[in-house]
């Protein structure tokens, strides 16, 4: 079951899904519109789920899930994730992938490996207080609080030792 992002709790749980590539506005309305038809019948032993997404930056797929409304099971988060799949197959990108991090350079976003990642800052391209892209978090409430953060405030901080 849809609902509108900004009507989730702070406690609804969240899957953030970074893209290799700034998707274009025609894209994000597309994946948004598949979006609305998967969550629309997204269930958990068949019980609705009351759940949505956002795409911030034209550049995250992240989805909330009220699980307070119906907790999801193995098989409805296993959907969701065919479900990531199938839009990486269809619009050539690349959303799974742990490996990387990204990061605010100025304005723009920049997604690099980790090794490329700790290169930089190894020769200071990068410092504690790039912004980083935290998608480790739980829930919306650290999603705004804690996802666009300084690196000394992230996990990403321990390549700094």
């Amino acid at each position: 079951m849809n609902v509108l992002f900004e009507k989730l709790s702070d406690s609804a749980r969240v899957w953030i899904y970074p893209s290799n590539r700034k998707l274009s506005d025609q894209e994000v309305e597309e994946i948004l519109i598949l979006f609305e038809n998967f969550l629309g019948q997204w269930t958990a032993h068949n019980k609705k789920l009351l759940a949505s997404v956002k795409i911030p930056y034209n550049r995250f797929i992240v989805i909330g899930l009220d699980e307070d409304f119906q907790s999801p099971s193995g098989c409805s988060i296993d959907s969701s994730v065919h479900f990531i799949q199938d839009i990486e197959k269809t619009y050539n990108i690349v959303l799974l992938d742990k490996m990387n991090v990204t990061f605010k350079q100025g304005e723009y976003l920049t997604y690099k490996s980790l090794i490329e990642f700790k290169k930089m800052i190894k020769n200071g391209s990068i410092n504690k207080n790039t912004i980083v892209f935290n998608n480790l978090v739980n829930n919306i409430k650290e999603y705004k609080t804690q996802w666009e953060t300084p690196i000394i405030d992230s996990w990403h901080s321990r390549f700094f030792k």
